[in-house]
């Protein structure tokens, strides 16, 4: 049987601080131009781009649990 969390609802409006984001494009415009990442900032931005998934993940379930 699946468990049930309650969250705050606020939490799901949560995003990503604009500064941050900033830093998380700014990594992958890098990387897509052909510049390589040091492993310190493959790090950092592996970790943004999961908590920016998770975020996503976070905002689509309470979308789908308040319809």
């Amino acid at each position: 049987m699946p468990e049930i969390v309650e969250i705050p609802i606020e939490l799901t409006r949560f995003q990503l601080p604009e500064a941050v984001q900033a830093r998380l494009q700014s990594l992958l415009d890098r990387q897509d131009k052909g510049h390589v990442l040091s492993q310190a900032e493959r790090q950092e931005a592996e970790g943004l781009v999961e908590l920016a998934e998770f975020l996503s993940l976070l905002r689509l379930r309470s979308t789908q649990v308040m319809k």
